[in-house]
């Protein structure tokens, strides 16, 4: 992994003449994404997330930090205890950086020896499952880290409506898998790292995994084609 998401994070928070970030998907082509985004204070932030900052109570786990705007906004705003988390060094960096007291480094599958409250997974959480065939390794690893009761908020997108439809009405949806698996594509400076799989989970999608898994599972709120869910242990 180049990180250069850290990289990013790291440059605009050094004022070291960061650049907007560049994304792309297998079924999108290049987007912008201006690194300023990931800074935002909670008044910038989207419905999706400002709801899962006021359910957020306890203990909490931050996955997937980045620059760590909702651990800070936690931390600082509501006086709770919150740990960041991300794969990426720099942007860990950063969260230390800009005052989160406890942060990670690591991989959400190798972590262990701590339980949490509440388990944060936003700007579209599901993406860490990779694949419908790791959802289950996910959602177990997920479990062990909850406290009895304990929940994890998570939103994502239903993306069907970015397929081409015909005339009738039906949806044409690539044969071989889950419509919501894609390969995810970052650049940054003229580097690129390599594809990762991400996935979009459509909500009785999650669901279905969601009680497999031994949760109860609530849509919390709905924003066009991108929802909240509360996931309790039971």
């Amino acid at each position: 992994m180049k990180d250069l998401m850290g990289r990013a994070i790291w440059d605009y928070y050094h004022n070291e003449n960061p650049e907007d970030l560049q994304t792309e998907t297998s079924i999108s082509e290049l987007d912008e994404l201006p690194v300023d985004y990931l800074f935002r204070g909670f008044e910038e932030m989207n419905a999706i997330e400002q709801k899962a900052l006021r359910l957020s109570e306890g203990k909490i786990l931050d996955i997937g930090a980045g620059a760590g705007s909702h651990a800070l906004y936690l931390q600082n705003e509501r006086n709770l205890d919150v740990t960041a988390l991300d794969i990426s060094p720099k942007s860990i960096e950063v969260c230390k950086l800009r005052g989160i007291k406890k942060t990670i480094c690591e991989n959400i599958l190798d972590f262990s020896g701590e339980t949490f409250d509440t388990i944060l997974l936003l700007m579209n959480g599901t993406g860490i499952f990779e694949s419908l065939s790791k959802i289950d390794t996910y959602l177990q690893k997920l479990y062990a880290l909850l406290n009895n009761k304990g929940q994890i908020l998570i939103d994502s997108t239903d993306i069907l409506y970015m397929f081409d439809r015909d005339e009738d009405g039906g949806i044409y949806i690539p044969a071989g898998g889950y419509y919501g698996e894609l390969d995810y594509v970052v650049h940054y400076k003229g580097e690129s790292e390599e594809p990762i799989t991400w996935l979009y989970l459509d909500f009785n999608t999650l669901k279905n995994a969601a009680q497999h898994n031994g949760f109860a599972i609530e849509r919390i709120m709905k924003d066009e084609d991108s929802y909240l869910a509360k996931l309790i242990k039971v």
